[in-house]
């Protein structure tokens, strides 16, 4: 595995892009999919294994009744297990799935999306599916090859294997226990403009986490850190990728217009001895953030602040730590 910590976004769009060029087709094709996250120590385990307890023994329960009850309100996903799959992902259903995106502009959406997060370094994890490919058994690279495909699809899948424990049994049988890149069905305006692909190991017991762990040729990670957010997130919104484009329809119109006209230029930065103050930002130069701080109405002083690995923020004047909270829980003047 590399690992990078950018420190521009003239970097980042490096970094996102490496490897993109494609010989063979003349063309930029990147083999990377990427999942972005807010906070870079979180993990990669799917939802189904966050239910905690006993949860493998659960999965065909939740698929059945998700499947059962959900047939009233969609009809169009016929009679594969693998649509439903995708469509129980795509609402919450806790499932073995993991999401994933052909864009790494829609995966630094996910990094910046949520604001009360801006003081934490992000990060995106970028898998090579390509190389993926070599650890299929060779059932499952028949037919993408019968196929010229590079993804899996629903029907695909259906004719390998009709339910989730018939697909377990035969890569059991076949050979080593893998990872599956999955393109999902076309379910609605949100999984198009996501450019989302799902990820799935061949177990509900196993993570993918601990599978790269023991491939790490086939991805990398790229830290975001926290003082760059901010001209990332503003950047996104300049090319539109917004809540309102990801998430179609009034919540994400909604959320988009929330995020957008919140205060994000003010920020509380917090010293020793308990001395805390409102901070304006006032420029970004590189991965320095100048701001004035406020204290009682009166501006106090100007500081320039900067976050250093594991998010931790520095105050490169004094020379000392702080702490920064990107979303202050009340303040009682907004400075000029």
């Amino acid at each position: 595995m590399s690992e990078v910590r950018v420190e521009s976004w003239e970097q980042l769009n490096e970094c996102l892009y490496a490897g993109s060029w494609y010989q063979p087709h003349g063309r930029f094709r990147s083999p990377f999919a990427f999942r972005g996250l807010p906070d870079w120590r979180y993990d990669r385990r799917t939802s189904l294994d966050r239910l905690g307890g006993k949860y493998a023994p659960v999965e065909d329960d939740l698929l059945r009744n998700f499947r059962k009850y959900g047939s009233r309100i969609e009809s169009s996903l016929q009679d594969s297990w693998w649509n439903w799959l995708a469509m129980g992902q795509h609402h919450g259903l806790p499932t073995r799935l993991l999401d994933w995106t052909f864009s790494p502009y829609v995966a630094l959406h996910f990094v910046t999306t949520k604001a009360d997060l801006f003081a934490t370094d992000g990060v995106i994890w970028c898998i090579d599916f390509i190389k993926v490919r070599r650890y299929l058994p060779a059932s499952l690279k028949a037919i993408l090859k019968k196929d010229d495909a590079v993804f899996f699809t629903a029907e695909m899948l259906d004719g390998y294997a009709r339910t989730l424990e018939e697909f377990d049994a035969r890569v059991k049988r076949d050979g080593d226990d893998c990872v599956i890149f999955f393109e999902p069905p076309s379910l609605d305006d949100r999984i198009v403009n996501q450019a989302a692909l799902f990820s799935m190991m061949s177990s509900p017991t196993l993570q993918l986490e601990h599978w790269l762990a023991e491939q790490p040729d086939v991805f990398r990670k790229i830290i975001v850190p926290a003082v760059l957010k901010w001209e990332v997130r503003d950047k996104l919104d300049m090319a539109n990728v917004t809540e309102r484009v990801m998430f179609p329809g009034l919540d994400g119109l909604g959320a988009w217009l929330r995020r957008y006209y919140s205060p994000n230029h003010l920020i509380e930065v917090s010293y020793g001895e308990g001395k805390r103050y409102l901070a304006r930002i006032q420029r970004f130069q590189g991965l320095r953030m100048h701001v004035t701080l406020f204290a009682e109405r009166e501006a106090v002083r100007d500081a320039v602040l900067t976050s250093r690995e594991q998010s931790v923020w520095w105050d490169v004047g004094q020379d000392c730590s702080v702490a920064v909270n990107p979303r202050p829980a009340h303040f009682e003047f907004v400075p000029d």
